[in-house]
């Protein structure tokens, strides 16, 4: 096994830094031209609320009471179903929640 020095946003997500040798490979450098959104400043953490950015807007919602889900669009393209838990303090809802008139 080897220990590994991780950023200290990979540490912050609980990504442990100890790993077996026949997971380990050589380093290769994202190609943002053939996998967009991939790079380590893009990736979100939605319980941190320094990484709202990450959201660009919600476009949508199901459900209701503790079931409510968002379809949030994301800065990097993307489109994902998301808790009312998990964005509850982002502006982004904000902005949804008073196009909607709630």
């Amino acid at each position: 096994s080897y220990k590994l020095n991780l950023p200290i946003g990979l540490r912050k997500r609980g990504i442990h830094d100890v790993f077996h040798a026949s997971l380990l490979r050589v380093h290769e450098p994202n190609d943002n031209r053939l996998f967009p959104g991939r790079q380590e400043s893009q990736v979100f953490d939605l319980d941190d609320p320094e990484n709202e950015w990450a959201i660009d807007k919600l476009i949508g919602h199901r459900g209701s009471g503790d079931s409510i889900i968002f379809e949030a669009l994301w800065k990097s393209g993307n489109r994902t179903w998301v808790p009312l838990s998990s964005i509850a303090h982002t502006d982004a809802l904000r902005a949804y929640l008073d196009a909607a008139g709630v």
